[in-house]
């Protein structure tokens, strides 16, 4: 029963990846075997035109990207952290129709936010902007931060903020000392989520920052496609080199984040 059970697991394992192992095919496969029939399943008669293509075009997009991406992950965890420990410990009034809110906040489609800050940046003057995308996708990782941090921080026994606060120790000493350092974890988790959300948007690069000078990959990668021609072997080589951070951030990080995810879900 096990080995059936194994070979289940990789059969759905392997359906899984398949298409991850296609676009690396894709990425090797030159333009005039884009349309044989059947298909190459390996990349024979391979070429690196796709990847020249996107060291060439692409590597200002994944600047941008990453700025976006790290400035995202600022802008949340500088607003998500202190609401979450407000929501925790503080308990203001009010914080449970907060909670209400930012719950129902992650429920609106993403494109009638998108049309929403779009009027607004309008009249600002910061549509196509980097700062105005990094203000977008925030909105996005704000309200998944709080929850998991305010849950992770409920956690927190009374009596090790009620030792610092004998010490001496303020509200905001309290939260930066204690609070913040033994949330690692969730903390962890949240800008992991916060990063990778910024760095896959589309909808709000494409609304927000379609005639900007600096625009992200997801953009780049819009670029390859036309009316009459579309550049399958660079856009699959640019998607394979934009999964590579995201894989790289998943792998390490993996431990903190299942910690993160599911702290807080047991009572001692």
């Amino acid at each position: 029963m096990r080995h059936v059970k194994t070979a289940i697991g990789l059969v759905l394992t392997a359906v899984m990846l398949f298409p991850v192992y296609w676009m690396i095919n894709v990425s090797f496969t030159r333009d005039q075997d884009m349309r044989k029939s059947p298909p190459n399943w390996f990349p024979v008669n391979g070429t690196l035109e796709g990847y020249r293509a996107v060291l060439d075009q692409q590597l200002p997009y994944l600047g941008v990207s990453l700025v976006v991406g790290l400035g995202t992950v600022a802008l949340t965890l500088l607003l998500a952290a202190p609401a979450a420990y407000s929501l925790a410990k503080l308990r203001p009034r009010g914080g449970g129709a907060l909670s209400f809110v930012l719950l129902i906040a992650q429920m609106i489609p993403g494109i009638i936010m998108a049309m929403g800050f779009y009027a607004i940046f309008l009249s600002t003057g910061v549509l196509n902007t980097v700062p105005g995308l990094i203000v977008a996708d925030s909105t996005l990782a704000v309200p998944f931060a709080v929850l998991i941090l305010t849950t992770f921080m409920s956690g927190i026994p009374e009596e090790l903020l009620q030792a610092a606060r004998t010490d001496g120790a303020g509200v905001v000493r309290t939260f930066v000392s204690i609070v913040l350092p033994v949330s690692r974890n969730s903390i962890i988790t949240v800008s992991l989520f916060a990063f990778l959300w910024a760095w896959s948007d589309f909808i709000f690069a494409s609304t927000l920052d379609q005639g900007g000078d600096h625009q992200p990959i997801t953009l780049g990668i819009y670029h390859y496609i036309g009316n009459n021609n579309q550049e399958w072997n660079a856009i699959m080589a640019t998607a394979v080199i934009a999964s590579i951070p995201a894989t790289i951030l998943l792998v390490v990080a993996q431990r903190y984040v299942a910690a993160g995810v599911t702290a807080g879900a047991v009572k001692d």
